[in-house]
């Protein structure tokens, strides 16, 4: 269970969402995708034995920060975990159920789904994958707050609202379940949400535009100290 103070700490409040997407891919083993054995690494990608066809390898390469060889282990990872070359939600949430069997992951797990499944067809294609893993594990401050914002903006209008981030808070509270109680009061949520959110919405107009939220995010110290739990997950 992470500890509460964790989630007491205003800056971690806000960024605690991508903190835990990389904490739970690293226990997962990378949703069980990631093993660096020295075993023989093929040349080129197995693309017989399953229906999608990933992009070109050196395409791939070009797009994110992995090299060919962790792009073929990735790739072979996820071939055994998903032979269709796809995930779903519905697997996606069994994922998390499991990591978090004291709370109710499904919330959470659909969030975070739609955040991976940028062209929003219902799936997560390796490309998806290993695109949103670029960016968390390797990209740039600008590239990752982008990211989280991204993943905020539940009905991708350009905005967040207030509800809209405490969908996200509440989530994660749901989530956590027996890890936060007693301590957690039903109400912690929203107050949290309510002071991050006034400490955001510079100009007051309701809604969280991504240059406020980026410029938040850069000036909290607890959110950038946070961004270093990302190092060094592969």
């Amino acid at each position: 269970c992470l500890g509460l103070t964790m989630w007491e700490t205003e800056g971690l409040q806000t960024f605690g969402i991508v903190v835990i997407v990389c904490a739970s891919l690293k226990l997962l083993h990378l949703l069980g995708l990631i093993s660096f054995s020295e075993d023989s690494v093929e040349d080129e990608l197995e693309l017989s034995a399953v229906r999608h066809r990933p992009e070109a390898l050196e395409q791939l390469e070009a797009q994110t920060r992995f090299s060919r060889k962790e792009l073929q282990i990735l790739y072979r990872g996820f071939k055994n975990e998903c032979p269709s070359g796809v995930v779903n939600e519905d697997t996606f949430k069994e994922i998390y159920s499991q990591f978090f069997p004291q709370g109710d992951a499904s919330t959470y797990a659909h969030f975070l789904f739609n955040a991976f499944d940028t062209d929003h067809n219902g799936s997560i294609s390796f490309e998806d994958f290993v695109m949103g893993l670029s960016i968390l594990l390797r990209g740039s401050v600008q590239e990752k707050l982008n990211w989280a914002f991204n993943l905020y903006d539940i009905n991708k209008d350009g905005y967040i609202t207030k509800e809209e981030m405490l969908d996200i808070i509440k989530s994660i509270y749901d989530m956590m379940g027996k890890c936060t109680y007693p301590i957690l009061k039903e109400e912690t949520p929203r107050q949290h949400v309510e002071i991050f959110f006034q400490k955001m919405d510079k100009n007051r107009d309701g809604v969280v535009t991504i240059d406020e939220f980026i410029d938040c995010c850069q000036n909290d110290e607890n959110i950038m100290r946070s961004m270093q739990l990302f190092e060094n997950v592969i």
